[in-house]
């Protein structure tokens, strides 16, 4: 018998190129360089909100507003946001502080106060629909929304408290054979 020897030729190795070598940095060592502040940043944490220079956000024309709808419950309310003129929050016709009662001021002042910014704006709202309670959340939610639209920077920190959020609760509809949703009539053996 004759032994046949197989030759097994390789293929010539392809050279990858070699990547240049990364210096590391030691943390000790590395120098952080600072971005220079724009005048609106986002911010950080709740601390470190900017109270923003008003200047720059002002709109061309006294007329110029920026609306926005705010909803809870079975209100709505018409917001309209204004940069320059007359500040202060106006409700159906009336300063909110004599169309609300006391304990809701804190309510529509929250998404301005929020930001630091009570006074620098003023807004004008028609409400309809629901109780007073339910149309003061709804201003307050108009009001989030014409910030966000303002400034796109405000989203992260109205966000954080709830504001941007349409509360969903709505009261539950009477069932037939019931007094109220859940509340059965009395019963009686016989």
């Amino acid at each position: 018998m004759v032994k046949v020897q197989k030759t097994i030729t390789k293929k010539p190795a392809v050279e990858k190129p070699k990547k240049p070598a990364v210096k590391k940095l030691v943390k000790e060592t590395a120098v952080k360089i600072k971005p220079v502040a724009k005048k609106q940043t986002a911010p950080k944490d709740e601390g470190d909100i900017e109270v923003f220079d008003i200047d720059a956000i002002k709109i061309g024309d006294k007329s110029k507003y920026i609306p926005a709808i705010g909803r809870r419950k079975t209100a709505s309310a018409q917001v309209r946001l204004f940069t320059q003129g007359k500040k202060g929050i106006e409700v159906n016709g009336k300063p909110y502080g004599d169309y609300f009662p006391k304990f809701l001021h804190k309510t529509v002042e929250e998404s301005l106060e929020t930001l630091k910014c009570l006074g620098k704006f003023g807004a004008t709202v028609i409400v309809r629909g629901g109780g007073k309670v339910a149309q003061a959340e709804a201003v307050r939610h108009g009001l989030a929304r014409c910030l966000i639209t303002l400034n796109p920077y405000f989203k992260k920190r109205l966000k954080k408290f709830g504001y941007l959020t349409r509360d969903p609760r709505m009261r539950e509809r009477k069932k037939p054979g019931l007094k109220r949703a859940r509340k059965a009539p009395q019963w009686s053996k016989r």
